[in-house]
């Protein structure tokens, strides 16, 4: 009989809300932590996906302002910019001995994260995915994938192997890896140069990729570079074949944001890009371009 876990998702919105439902329709408890306007709608109306993958369907579950009972695990989800305030909703003495799921963005959070939990129990994650919050409770997934790499140099395999089960049988695909400084740059290198060319240009991938074709493969080669220099080989052609698979029009998160005038991950993302850069001595111009001018234009 498969394991039935208990799981906290700090931040249901687009991922976290996904991830949610998925486990939850696949028979595990789950706990929603959020605000108390969308605690409340999560528990009259559970959350709703649509889903060209997953189809659509609804999903019961719990929800609170903060986390006040032992899980098997805690996936936050939340952006980057909310992280420090969100985490107060996770109490250290609360959460114990689950494992912290952070599916973030950016490869500088991990630290911050074992600062205050377990180290040895923080297990950073990197998902594929297009997937959007249309209201509380609402989430219309767009990619026709989701993937789901776990990793954690010092988290006990046995506990990654067990949530990646639990996670693939719920329907995404997951993993364990074992080099977690790998997956989590494999991820910044496809994702800052897609976030920074689509929200510069104000443009959904396939315009942005046919108008600025050039710099789409200076921003993978950089990102590259730098990987490379932190200690994960990194290989351009994989990343710009993985834009292939985006449907047409698909936008960013980060380009989602600045439509909706909210907070960008810029620092997280192109931050600590040019700041591993600058470590390294890599040069990397048209990223430090790009940044700047999203800087420069009120981000």
């Amino acid at each position: 009989m498969a394991t039935q876990y208990t799981v906290a998702v700090l931040g249901p919105g687009g991922t976290g809300g996904l991830l949610a439902a998925l486990l939850t329709r696949s028979g595990h408890r789950v706990i929603c932590l959020a605000q108390d306007s969308t605690a409340d709608t999560l528990r009259r109306t559970g959350i709703a996906v649509r889903s060209a993958q997953f189809g659509e369907f609804t999903a019961p579950v719990q929800a609170d302002t903060e986390l006040r009972e032992p899980v098997d695990a805690c996936l936050i989800t939340v952006k980057h910019t909310a992280l420090d305030a969100a985490l107060t909703r996770v109490p250290p003495t609360v959460l114990g001995d689950a494992l912290v799921v952070p599916l973030l963005n950016g490869v500088e959070h991990p630290a911050t994260l074992r600062a205050r939990y377990r180290p040895d129990r923080v297990a950073p994650a990197v998902i594929r995915v297009e997937s959007t919050r249309l209201a509380p409770g609402v989430i219309e997934h767009g990619s026709p994938f989701t993937e789901i790499d776990l990793a954690g140099d010092a988290v006990p395999r046995t506990r990654l192997d067990g949530l990646a089960d639990a996670l693939t049988a719920a329907g995404t695909t997951a993993r364990a890896v074992g080099d977690e400084t790998a997956a989590l740059w494999a991820k910044l290198t496809f994702l800052a140069p897609f976030a920074l060319l689509t929200t510069r240009y104000r443009l959904p991938l396939d315009e942005a990729r046919t108008r600025h074709g050039e710099e789409l493969e200076a921003l993978v080669a950089e990102a590259a570079a730098v990987s490379l220099a932190c200690g994960a080989p990194a290989d351009p052609a994989q990343a710009l074949r993985r834009y292939d698979a985006f449907p047409p029009g698909a936008k960013s998160s980060m380009q989602r944001d600045a439509e909706a005038g909210r907070p960008l991950e810029l620092d997280p993302i192109g931050g600590a890009l040019l700041r591993a850069a600058g470590r390294h001595d890599v040069p990397v111009p048209v990223t430090a371009r790009l940044v700047r001018e999203l800087r420069d234009a009120g981000h």
